[in-house]
């Protein structure tokens, strides 16, 4: 038996490394578009996470409004919207006496608002007063340390007050809503830039403004 010559090999060996080079480039290029594709989906994953930290921690500074000593003169904050407390003015107090940013939204735009939040104007707000705004600078829940996002992520919050059927008490005797008594529903909201949006509730009982 004689071995295959030289030239009936001619090419052969040549045309089979091409063809192994070939698929390995393939499995190559796949493999990197997987890890590029990986790599994009961690980073929005990443931006979705700190968007929602963003938007939560100011709806926790709605929250924390609420919070604190029921005296008469801050009562009467969380009760009725007030263009002055919708203003930048409007600063954590280390005695915890805090005013919430209460937006005068009508009855017949709320579920709107709601549903879009981002589409609020400032008719929505109930006043004509200057330097009011709809949504208050995120600044923590520390008088103290106040903080705030950046801008490319600025954090924003307000709250409204909920009321059923024109109610703006549940569980109130005849005449004890004018003294600010019984169990109050809020509904607040916190967002990230014009990205992301979210909302809470919580009930608030008083006692009313001559307690």
């Amino acid at each position: 038996m004689t071995a295959p010559s030289r030239n009936a090999q001619s090419g052969a060996v040549l045309l089979i490394a091409l063809i192994m080079l070939l698929v390995l480039t393939l499995l190559a290029v796949g493999s990197m578009r997987g890890v590029t594709l990986e790599s994009r989906i961690t980073a929005n994953r990443a931006h979705d996470i700190q968007l929602s930290n963003i938007a939560d921690s100011a709806l926790r500074e709605a929250e924390f409004r609420f919070y604190g000593p029921n005296s008469p003169e801050n009562l009467a904050d969380k009760l009725e919207p007030k263009a002055a407390n919708c203003a930048t003015t409007n600063t954590l107090k280390t005695n915890g006496i805090n005013k919430p940013c209460l937006l005068a939204i009508n009855s017949g735009d709320l579920l709107d608002f709601v549903n879009m939040p981002s589409d609020v104007s400032a008719d929505n707000l109930g006043t004509d007063s200057e330097g009011s705004l709809i949504w208050m600078p995120y600044r923590g829940t520390d008088p103290e340390n106040s903080t705030e996002a950046n801008a490319q992520h600025q954090a924003g919050w307000n709250s409204i007050l909920a009321t059923e059927t024109g109610n703006a008490a549940v569980n109130a005797e005849y005449g004890m809503v004018a003294e600010g008594q019984g169990t109050y529903f809020y509904l607040n909201n916190g967002r990230a830039g014009e990205a992301l949006y979210l909302q809470s509730t919580n009930a608030n009982i008083y006692l009313g403004l001559n307690n």
